[in-house]
Parts: structure tokens; C-alpha cells; sequence
């Protein structure tokens, strides 16, 4: 931290300052209000260790100044002249706390450690403030409803921790959004976050994605490869869908959480890695555990906290929210003056199913802005089996299945079945589509 001692004496201004560098702290001196009020112009500080007895301007006049310029700095007042008065006085201007001399270091390495902890709190209180707006929403994670409440708390409870996080949830609930918010809440906001799914590839593919290679691993590694691990060394890695990686890799992975090392393939040199994992699924991972489909240490490893994501039927106080967020962000990207939606269109998205959650609304505002002519979203520019869902409910008489397959025709017929397009906007690997629509009967068309 960046230290500021403000003191005429300077043997004190010495012993300050040896006490605090060797604290590991960067110490600048003045000899005078003045001198430090001018140099604030240019330069910034986390504590001000500030004489109360100074030439010139004294020290309360200094912190008046200081507050003044709106600088965000601890204060810790020093004066060989101890009162009640001025101590009172300086806590009013905003001071931490308030010394009197002869000094005891012991006594300065421990305030001024307390300052600095009090400044990082309030720091990073402000930081999730503005993270979490008066609206409901956090970053572009939105929702005032009780079950939304009580994922905010776990993620700014567990965000700090350097611990593994499961995160279970149907397919489009934002399994990833919650990852990289714990993440950009976390110590190691600075650091990379990298994402991978786990679901439709081959154990080599996953291997060689993960691990990375050497040049000549194998046919075809004409160059050295850095793995999706080794990117993300010092930072998060966000494992999606990992209840579909093969067996085979989860024992390598688990060998990778225990002992934090890897090996590219082909090497014959492990490397230390200091890695923080948040692993996804929208499978019952207990049940896949229970039923032999996933290794039960492997999960334990995993699943130190877990942060349940809600389906969007199960909150439906904050589709109207999503609406409104959703209908902004596509009003600008399309150049659109669309400014709201009719009470028509407001009844049947809040009592619509969503097999495909919060991704699916976010297709139908996205479809809906795109391709309207007015100014107010009317049942008309909505896709036709949705408004023939407020006559004949899906949940009379189509089954999970029917809505997958008709919710992927809907993603094909919205990019004109273009296949990459589709992967991306369902959020799914390319081979688990292909294999989905192959299964539906959803052919490809040229």
C-alpha cells in the first residue's frame, strides 16, 4: 500500500517510515501540510499517518483539505499534544484513528494495518454495490425473486473463498454467469478465467484441449500446444457440463484438483499449477454418483459448495425484469425504437414454461425486437407456437421431450439452420446438437 507520513520531526518521519517499508508498504514523507496537499495533485494514498502540530496549516486544516478533494484515503492523526477535543474533532473530519506521541511502533504497524483492512472493506463493499444495482440486477445476472436472493448471498459468501463451487441447474438457467461472477468477485478477479465444456468429445480431444501437447505428441502436433490448465494458471477454470466428461478423464482430473500439477501430452515435465474450479451440470451429479456414472471422490472434490440454480418457471417474478433487460440490450444492437412490450405479450411470457429458461426468453425478446415493425411488442411478433400457448397450455399435452425438439426447430428455424449459429445461441457442443437433432429427426438443410 502506498503511505503517506506528514510530520515536521524527521527523526519521526524516519522511524515511520523504516517501520512501515519493512511491513512491505511504499512510504513517501512530508515535512508539512502544504507539501503533501500539493503532491496529491499528482499521487495517491492509502493511509496518511498526519501531525496534528504542523508549520503552516496544521493537521486538522490538512484533513479538512484532504477530505475536501474527496480523496479516499485512512487517516491516523499523530500530535505530541494528546486531547479528548482534537481527537473527537478529527473523527468528525473523518479520521480512522488518533495517536499521541512518544510513539510505540508495535502500536503504529497495528492501526495502520487496521486502517489499510478498513479501506479494502469499504472498497469492495462499494465494488458489489455497484455491482448490485437498486434494480435487481448484477452484471447481467437479474432477479428480485426470493429463490435469485438467496443464489446473490451464496456467491458473495462463497466468492472470496478459495474453494471449488458446483453449480447445478436445467439447461439456460446461467450456469456460466453464476461462474464468472464468483469469479470477478473473487482475489483472483485479475487473473484468467477460462471456460470448457465437457460434453461431446472424445477422451483425446478433452486431453489435449485440458493438458495441452507437445510438439510430436502425436500425428498432426506440428507445434507445442498450451492447454486450457496451463492458460488459466493462477485463475479460475469454469468446467462445464462435467457430469458428461468420460470416465477415463475424470480420474485424471481428480488427480489434477489433489496434487495441482499437469503433464502435457507427450511431456515428461509436470508443472505446478495454482488453479481455482468451478464445475457445472445440468445432471443430478448425486445420481449420476449413485449410479456409477461419475466418480463419487471426484464429486466430493467438486462439490465443496453448491449453488442451486432455479428453473425460470420456478421464478416468475423476474421475467418481467429479464424482459425489460432483454428488450434493451436488443433495442441498441438492432437500432430499434421498440419501447416496451403490450399487456398481452406481458401476460404470456409471465405464464409461459420456459423449457429452455432464462436462454429461451432471451431468444424470444431477441426474435421478437429483430423482426417487429412497431414501436410496442405485440402477440404478432412473437414466435406462433407461443401465442398458441395461452390457448392450449404445453403442459396439457406436449411432453419434455416434444418441447426439446420443438425448442431446437425453433433455434434452426431462427438462423436458418445454420449449424454453428444454433450450437451457439442453444449453448451446446456442435456434436451434442448434431446427435439431438438426429434423434428428433431435425434434418440439415443446405
Amino acid at each position: 500500500m502506498r503511505v503517506a507520513v506528514v510530520d515536521d520531526e524527521l527523526i519521526v518521519q524516519k522511524r515511520l517510515k523504516q517501520a512501515l517499508v519493512k511491513e512491505g508498504h511504499v512510504v513517501s514523507t512530508f515535512a508539512s501540510g502544504e507539501e503533501f496537499l500539493r503532491d496529491l495533485d499528482g499521487s495517491s494514498f492509502d493511509l496518511v499517518l498526519l501531525d496534528v502540530v504542523l508549520p503552516g496549516i496544521d493537521g486538522l486544516e490538512t484533513l479538512r483539505r484532504l477530505k475536501a478533494k474527496a480523496v479516499d484515503s485512512e487517516v491516523i492523526l499523530i500530535t505530541g499534544h494528546a486531547s479528548l477535543d482534537a481527537a473527537i474533532e478529527a473523527v468528525k473530519l473523518g479520521a480512522f484513528h488518533y495517536l499521541a506521541k512518544p510513539l510505540k511502533l508495535e502500536a503504529v504497524r497495528h492501526l495502520s494495518q487496521r486502517a489499510l483492512e478498513h479501506k479494502f472493506l469499504l472498497e469492495e463493499n462499494r465494488h458489489l454495490k455497484a455491482r448490485l444495482a437498486p434494480g435487481g440486477a448484477w452484471g447481467e445476472m437479474i432477479g428480485v425473486s426470493p429463490k435469485m436472493k438467496e443464489v446473490f448471498a451464496l456467491i458473495r459468501k462463497v466468492a472470496p473463498l478459495d474453494c471449488n463451487v458446483l453449480i447445478q441447474g436445467e439447461s439456460g438457467t446461467g450456469k456460466e454467469l453464476v461462474a464468472g461472477t464468483i469469479h470477478r468477485e473473487s482475489p483472483r478477479r485479475e487473473k484468467p478465467f477460462v471456460a470448457f465444456s465437457c460434453a461431446g468429445f472424445t477422451e483425446e480431444l478433452i486431453a489435449s484441449e485440458l493438458f495441452g501437447y507437445e510438439r510430436g505428441a502425436f500425428t498432426g502436433a506440428v507445434a507445442t500446444k498450451i492447454g486450457i490448465l496451463e492458460t488459466a494458471h493462477r485463475g479460475t477454470v469454469f468446467m462445464d457440463e462435467i457430469g458428461d466428461m468420460p470416465a477415463a478423464m475424470q480420474a485424471k482430473l481428480l488427480r489434477v484438483i489433489q496434487e495441482r500439477q499437469i503433464m502435457r501430452v507427450g511431456g515428461n515435465r509436470p508443472m505446478q499449477l495454482d488453479l481455482r474450479f468451478i464445475a457445472a451440470s445440468n445432471k443430478d451429479l448425486k445420481q449420476e454418483v449413485q449410479e456409477g456414472r461419475f466418480r463419487e471422490d471426484l464429486y466430493y472434490r467438486l462439490n465443496v459448495v453448491t449453488i442451486n440454480l432455479p428453473p425460470l418457471r420456478e421464478r416468475q417474478e423476474d421475467i418481467a425484469l429479464l424482459s425489460k433487460y432483454f428488450l434493451s440490450k436488443y433495442r441498441r444492437k438492432f437500432s430499434k425504437k421498440v419501447r416496451g412490450l403490450a399487456p398481452e405479450v406481458r401476460n404470456l411470457l409471465r405464464s409461459y414454461p420456459y423449457p429452455g429458461n432464462v436462454r429461451e426468453l432471451e431468444n424470444i425478446i431477441e426474435r421478437a425486437v429483430a423482426l417487429t415493425e412497431g414501436e410496442i411488442l405485440t402477440p404478432q411478433d412473437l414466435p406462433a407456437d407461443l401465442r398458441n400457448y395461452a390457448v392450449t397450455p404445453y403442459r396439457t399435452w406436449v411432453t419434455l421431450e416434444e418441447q426439446e425438439r420443438d425448442y431446437i426447430r425453433q433455434a434452426l428455424e431462427y438462423t436458418r439452420y445454420h449449424i454453428g449459429h444454433t450450437a451457439r445461441l442453444l449453448a451446446l457442443p456442435r456434436t451434442t446438437l448434431w446427435r439431438k437433432m438426429k434423434k428428433y429427426g431435425l434434418e440439415e438443410r443446405s
